[in-house]
């Protein structure tokens, strides 16, 4: 037998480069189920707080549109979701939807992600 198909030297390079990939693609995955997951529950605590806020304080929470701009200063900056705040028959309610994005390599497509709080009066 040729004597340099019975080297063993380079193997562990050829296996780590064949799970390299499966690997990296794992980890990408994970960060970015991680980063809809958080973005999920910003949305929640955002609209859940703007609810509170319609029900009790309507001094900065008086009217909707300062509902939604409450909501959008507790979500954060790095989040522009559409908030649309009403008063139902349950009190004060706040409403999110966002798309979030998930960029991985050879995977592009968006979530709708959406929220909804109600707060009694």
């Amino acid at each position: 037998m040729i004597a340099w198909l019975r080297r063993v030297e380079g193997v562990t390079s050829l296996e780590f480069a064949f799970v390299l990939g499966p690997l990296l693609l794992l980890l990408m995955g994970t960060v970015e189920v991680g980063e809809v997951v958080w973005t999920q529950n910003v949305l929640n605590y955002s609209v859940e707080e703007a609810a509170r806020c319609g029900a009790i304080d309507t001094t900065i929470c008086g009217t909707p549109g300062q509902i939604q701009a409450y909501a959008s200063s507790a979500a954060g900056s790095g989040i522009s979701a559409t908030y649309v705040a009403s008063t139902q028959s349950c009190g004060s309610d706040v409403a999110a939807n966002y798309t979030a994005a998930i960029s991985a390599p050879f995977l592009n497509f968006s979530i709708p992600l959406s929220a909804h709080a109600c707060y009694p009066k």
